[in-house]
């Protein structure tokens, strides 16, 4: 059996779609177990969840149960569901998601191919799409705002990677390496995946399974987003700083180096300063261009370099807060 395992704060705008989703899987659902876990929702979440397990015998699936993850964080969620799951094969997906009806049967086909953990593409997309969404998608997908990852491009080959998103994987990995780090509110992926690596466990990386992540439609969302994002990178310095690449830390130098040209401005020269601003206006202006002749006919495209300075400088200052905030100095986990 297949346990599909789901974990929800607040997402009662979005959680029903991805129901519709499940409901329409090419992979026989008498063989699938829906895991929902609801973070002590204050809107109609849960309520949703409820009513979706009370359709579990017309929709055909094995069960659909709903559980509470009372300490709200991600990391303790994914541990409620990997405890309640019953299935050989786990596939965890956010709330904030929508799967094509072959992605469970493809992430299972990868499985049972031999390999022990997968996943696939995970592209971004935005509802409702409208002229103003159109451009918070395209900066968020961009490689210049945040889309660096492999599983953020449809087009790839299959290869083994160091982490996935909405990932498959056999229960007996987790029963190898232990369950996620509560100490953790972000970044949980990071740090399981660097030990699932550690275990002896390869993860692969297949083109073949696509989901898609829905992007924050406002940019003061997307700011709040990229800020907490920032600051759980700085946080988990202190917790495994081996699970994390240099690419977490670029936003961080960025504003790192916005302050030493400013101080150096000041009292020495405002060249390194001057120098700076030109080379990322380059790359920022070289972006919108890109993008505002992809969309010849939304203007909103030419604030797109404000969209990627606000992103990466919240990103940067969150790093930055969360590196003085680190648990090996404050011998405190804080969440967020």
């Amino acid at each position: 059996m297949v346990s599909v395992c789901i974990i929800a704060r607040n997402e009662g705008k979005v959680i029903q779609s991805l129901f519709e989703n499940m409901k329409s899987q090419d992979y026989s659902h008498k063989d699938m177990e829906i895991v929902l876990i609801d973070s002590m929702s204050t809107d109609n979440t849960k309520a949703l969840m409820q009513q979706f397990a009370t359709e579990s015998e017309k929709n055909g699936f094995a069960c659909v149960n709903v559980y509470e993850n009372k300490k709200m964080i991600q990391s303790a969620g994914w541990n409620v569901a990997i405890e309640k799951a019953k299935g050989d094969i786990i596939i965890r997906v956010d709330a904030h998601t929508m799967i094509p009806s072959e992605f469970v049967r493809k992430s299972v086909e990868c499985i049972e191919s031999g390999e022990y953990v997968c996943g696939g593409a995970r592209p971004n997309i935005a509802v409702p799409r409208t002229k103003w969404t159109d451009v918070l998608l395209a900066t968020e997908s961009s490689m210049f705002g945040s889309g660096i990852a492999i599983y953020r491009r449809k087009k790839d080959k299959k290869r083994y990677v160091k982490s996935v998103f909405h990932g498959a994987y056999r229960k007996e990995v987790f029963e190898k390496v232990g369950g996620f780090n509560e100490k953790l509110g972000r970044t949980e992926d990071n740090e399981m995946h660097y030990r699932i690596r550690e275990a002896g466990y390869r993860i692969c990386y297949d083109p073949e399974i696509i989901s898609y992540q829905h992007i924050r439609s406002t940019w003061r969302g997307m700011i709040r987003q990229k800020y907490s994002n920032g600051y759980w990178v700085g946080l988990t310095l202190g917790v495994c700083s081996k699970c994390l690449a240099l690419y977490h830390f670029i936003p961080f130098l960025f504003v790192l180096s916005l302050i030493a040209g400013l101080v150096l401005g000041l009292t020495v020269s405002w060249m390194p300063i001057f120098l700076l601003c030109i080379v990322y206006g380059i790359f920022c202006l070289g972006n919108t261009v890109l993008m505002f002749l992809h969309h010849k006919n939304n203007l909103y495209f030419l604030i797109s370099p404000l969209i990627f300075l606000s992103l990466h400088v919240m990103y940067g200052l969150g790093t930055m807060v969360g590196i003085a905030k680190m648990p090996i100095w404050r011998k405190k986990v804080y969440y967020q």
